[in-house]
């Protein structure tokens, strides 16, 4: 089920709040055919478990469960996209035991969809956050986010903390698979969006060093640019781009239409790797202005961003 951006904050008991935690989306689960394995399932169908190791014990908690939530890295205080760069792509399983353990990841657990074999998503969300609560999901690794009733209230609260913004919920509404939903609303502080990364350049001086990737965001003809960015791309997460968007390399731009001055020297990827960006505004050419890198989206494919409309 996904959000859909809302333009003013619900009131009144028919919904709730909670933080909008900045991490990766995923469903956890735990098969009753499969018990001993816990499944990270991403929102592109790729399985994020040998990943994050410190989510194995869930086969305790349940034999068969299905839970939405989202992956964060809480060691800096203020969870963010970048923090878990370091984590996402791991397949080895020492080197992911080593990352588990230098910087620990939690699951927030806001909605249970399966439970010993019953599909819980044709109730109520208040029902299924009253069998969320029961299940007891309260361990350093997974835990259950708090609701709140006052969303102007969280809304600014976050703001004054640094957090990304709040989700709004009707009590009432049922989960509503892979479909983008009205009763789920989201309020970011600051516009965020995903964008498909569709070339790169390298540092001025450096034919190896990336600085900056080209954006685009899907439409019904075809990947518009939005702009290129360079902040925030720099060691770890340079480096990590580099290995991603290498392979991916092809000899024409898959953009609509770029400036020159952008393409001279771009090296041209298939535009399958989807980011997300921070900016300012977008401006009337449809350039996103004062953008800012933030991480790398294994969660979001293209198709899901000309859903979302960027």
């Amino acid at each position: 089920m996904l959000a859909t951006r809302g333009d003013q904050v619900p009131t009144g008991p028919g919904w709730v709040h909670e933080i909008k935690w900045d991490g990766i989306r995923a469903l956890v689960e735990v098969s009753s055919t499969d018990a001993a394995v816990v499944h990270v399932w991403s929102r592109s169908g790729r399985d994020l478990g040998p990943a994050f190791p410190e989510l194995r014990d869930l086969v305790a908690v349940a034999g068969d469960l299905l839970l939405d939530g989202e992956i964060v890295a809480l060691g800096a205080g203020v969870p963010t996209l970048g923090g878990l760069a370091d984590r996402i792509h791991v397949t080895d399983a020492r080197k992911a035991a080593r990352l588990a353990a230098a910087n620990p990841v939690t699951l927030l657990a806001f909605d249970l969809l399966r439970l010993d074999g019953r599909d819980l998503s044709a109730l109520p969300w208040s029902r299924r956050r009253e069998l969320l609560e029961a299940i007891g999901l309260d361990d350093v690794s997974w835990q259950v986010p708090a609701t709140y009733d006052d969303g102007p209230a969280l809304l600014a609260a976050a703001e004054q903390q640094g957090l990304e913004g709040i989700m709004s919920k009707r009590v009432s509404a049922r989960y509503a698979w892979g479909r983008r939903s009205r009763d789920w609303l989201k309020f970011p502080i600051r516009p965020t969006g995903s964008f498909v990364v569709g070339g790169y350049r390298h540092e001025v001086g450096s034919d190896h060093r990336l600085g900056a990737v080209l954006l685009g965001q899907p439409t019904a003809e075809g990947l518009a640019y939005r702009g290129r960015v360079g902040s925030g791309i720099a060691g770890r997460a340079a480096q990590m781009l580099t290995e991603l968007l290498v392979p991916l390399a092809r000899a024409t731009s898959p953009f609509l239409d770029v400036p020159r001055p952008d393409a001279v020297g771009t090296v041209w990827v298939e535009p399958e790797l989807v980011v997300d960006v921070a900016y300012l505004q977008v401006t009337d050419e449809g350039r996103l202005r004062q953008p800012a890198y933030r991480g790398v989206r294994p969660d979001q494919t293209p198709d899901d961003l000309r859903a979302d409309g960027g």
